[in-house]
């Protein structure tokens, strides 16, 4: 009984943890976080947050991997679905950016990753059960061949897509700065992609 019970302190001390970080990595990205912050907000000391977590970098990879590991299903069960071509489109562009907006440092983590570890992020961070993209493929060119949509290579589409998605995440304080935008302007700003990425994709693939 008594090593049920440290187990469930256990995992409930690491579920704080976790989430603490979440919202100060979210916040302020790794590099402008500090493990004392983190272990403020979970209510714990700082070296309790050491004992289960070596180092910011390694809490900030296993933040991120658990992001990564529910952000995947939920994009391959739309690319994969039977939804219209419109619907699917529309679809994933409100979870992708729902996705970042909720955890705006994972594109910053996944660039910089794949730039400095690129086998040991496939291999040991992005999840084997990965969205497959040929449906969505044969969709876009049956579309093409119906005349519903223009002409267009699916991979640039999806590209396409992706690029107009997370760029503004990426270069958030350029963009804050080119702008002319408050902090809660930008948020509504970003908010805002959802829609208009969607009407400026589906505009484009109009024959």
């Amino acid at each position: 009984m008594a090593k049920k019970e440290n187990q469930q302190a256990a995992d409930s001390t690491e579920q704080k943890i976790f989430d603490a970080a979440h919202e100060v990595f979210t916040q302020k990205g790794m590099d402008g976080t500090k493990m004392q912050e983190i272990a403020d907000r979970a209510g714990i000391n700082k070296a309790l947050l050491h004992y289960y977590y070596r180092t910011k970098e390694k809490l900030y990879e296993s933040v991120a991997r658990a992001v990564i590991s529910k952000a995947i299903p939920a994009i391959r069960q739309i690319i994969e679905s039977d939804l219209p071509l419109e619907e699917k489109i529309r679809r994933f562009i409100e979870t992708y950016i729902g996705i970042i907006s909720r955890n705006p440092f994972i594109p910053l983590f996944i660039i910089s990753e794949i730039n400095k570890h690129p086998e040991r992020f496939i291999d040991s961070l992005m999840p084997k059960d990965l969205p497959k993209p040929a449906f969505f493929f044969r969709q876009v060119e049956d579309e093409i061949a119906a005349g519903r949509i223009r002409p267009i290579k699916p991979q640039h589409l999806i590209v396409n897509v992706i690029s107009l998605c997370v760029f503004p995440f990426v270069g958030k304080p350029m963009m804050r700065i080119l702008l002319g935008m408050s902090a809660g302007e930008m948020r509504l700003f970003l908010e805002e992609r959802k829609d208009e990425v969607t009407n400026f994709v589906l505009a484009a693939l109009r024959p």
